[in-house]
Formats: C-alpha cells, sequence, structure tokens
C-alpha cells in the first residue's frame, strides 16, 4: 500500500491515478469486446470524451454537495480544483450515464441496448477503481473494535483519521462484489432480456452492495436515519431503477401480446 509509486527528484506517480487509469483501460477493452459484431463496435471510442466529461463533472459535484459542502460552503473557489482530490463514484456514475444518453439521442441510437452492453465493462472497471481507493487509503472503513482489521500508512487519509486502529477495509470488499456483479452480467447475457433490464440489474445490485457496505464506511458524515450520502444515493436508484425496469417489462408484454393478436 503506497500513495506514491514511485518519485524522482520532485516528479511524482500517484499510486491511485496509475490504477484508476489502467482500470479506465481495462474497461474500455471490455466495452470494445462486447460490442464486437454489433452495430455500437464504433461509437464505444467516440463515446469516451462524454462519459469523462459527465463522469469527472458530475463526480466533483456529487463529492463536494452531498459529501463535503460544510467544507467547501466555506471555500467557494476550492470547488473547481477537483486535481486536490475529492470526486465521489457514484456521482461519476450518474454523470456517465447522462452523458450517455446524450449521446445515444445524437447519434440515433438505443440508450437502453447501449447502457446493457457497457454495464459489465463499466462494473469491472468499479472493481478494479476500487484497488486504486484502497491503495490511497481512502473510502476506508470505519475501526472494527476488534484484534484484526486493516492498518492504513502514515500519509493516507484512512491514518489521519484513525491512525493505526485497525479499520474494516471497505474498499476491497466493494471491489470484491463489483467483480461478482460483473460475472453475474455476464452470465445474464446468454439469455434474452428486454432493453434495459442488464443495465437496470447492475444498478440495483450494485446500490444494494453499496448501501450495505456503507455501514462500515468510517469516512463519510450521516444524516437522516444516520444514513450517509452514499446509502441515500443507492437506496434512490435502487427505488428508481425498480420503477423503470417494471415500466419496461409491462411495455414488452403488452408489445408480445400486440404481435400475437395480429
Amino acid at each position: 500500500m503506497s500513495v506514491i509509486l514511485f518519485q524522482i527528484g520532485d516528479f511524482a506517480l500517484y499510486t491511485h491515478g496509475v490504477v484508476t487509469a489502467l482500470a479506465a483501460l481495462l474497461a474500455l477493452g471490455m466495452a470494445h469486446y462486447l460490442a464486437a459484431g454489433t452495430s455500437y463496435r464504433p461509437h464505444i471510442t467516440n463515446i469516451v470524451p462524454y462519459l469523462l466529461v459527465g463522469a469527472v463533472v458530475c463526480a466533483r459535484i456529487w463529492h463536494v454537495f452531498f459529501f463535503q459542502w460544510g467544507y467547501y460552503s466555506k471555500h467557494l473557489l476550492e470547488i473547481p480544483l477537483i486535481w486536490q482530490g475529492g470526486i465521489s463514484i457514484q456521482g461519476a456514475l450518474i454523470g456517465g450515464f447522462a452523458a450517455m444518453y446524450v449521446y445515444a439521442r445524437k447519434y440515433g441510437l438505443s440508450f437502453w441496448g447501449l447502457a446493457d452492453l457497457l454495464a459489465p465493462a463499466i462494473v469491472l472497471g468499479q472493481s478494479i477503481g476500487r484497488i486504486a481507493c484502497f491503495l490511497n487509503g481512502d473510502a476506508f472503513g470505519a475501526p472494527t473494535g476488534l484484534g484484526f482489521g486493516m492498518v492504513y500508512r502514515e500519509g493516507t487519509d484512512a491514518y489521519a483519521a484513525y491512525g493505526s486502529q485497525p479499520l474494516w477495509p471497505a474498499e476491497l470488499f466493494e471491489s470484491q462484489w463489483d467483480l461478482i456483479i460483473f460475472v453475474l452480467l455476464l452470465l445474464a447475457r446468454n439469455r434474452k432480456w428486454p432493453a434495459g433490464m442488464l443495465f437496470l440489474a447492475y444498478n440495483i445490485m450494485y446500490s444494494f452492495g453499496r448501501f450495505n457496505l456503507e455501514w462500515l464506511r468510517g469516512d463519510s458524515p450521516r444524516y437522516a436515519l444516520h444514513w450517509t450520502a452514499g446509502q441515500w444515493t443507492s437506496f434512490s436508484v435502487i427505488a428508481i431503477s425498480m420503477c423503470v425496469m417494471g415500466v419496461l417489462y409491462i411495455r414488452e408484454r403488452r408489445g408480445i401480446s400486440r404481435d400475437m393478436a395480429s
């Protein structure tokens, strides 16, 4: 575990940035693989700038207003300084999905078809990305209060918050959960589903895991019901996804019924 991968003079290469870049490249490679032989294949590379802008901007907004507004409300000029750290994966996902919708509308693509295709690649990237958080010592858990747990190195946010106390490795738990979702989505692709179902199932599974793992987090403020911003976001995503899933299923059944009647 090291915040800095290596340093030469004043130049430092940060582990978080390297692993995050690798996660993004792996996700992109998986997206190309999944899109092989489909009409979406030419769009995989072209959509990347849209996703980056949407994800980065919304990730920062989510972090500032839902996780650290108490600080940034007093330091407004620091809000754009994203290189100083502070982004939210849930905000990145929401912004990326919004950018995906804009791209799909612009080029006449099926948003649900594109979202179903990219869902496994996205969650694979998330799984690797959480390892970056672990190596950086952020998104950490609360003290276990037991004789075991992860002790983070000096210089990490986790050490600054709790010192040498053993903490729950919440980032690694989430990384493993994301990997399970990735495998389940790949298996589910072998069956015929109404458009959008795989993407919505991904949203529900990820949010379910994130909601429960938030109980172990030690770096997030808590609000109503003693829930973190991550839990409130997860709950909202699950509720919305289940409602949309119901609408899509009903539309699919009505379409089948009309075809049979004709």
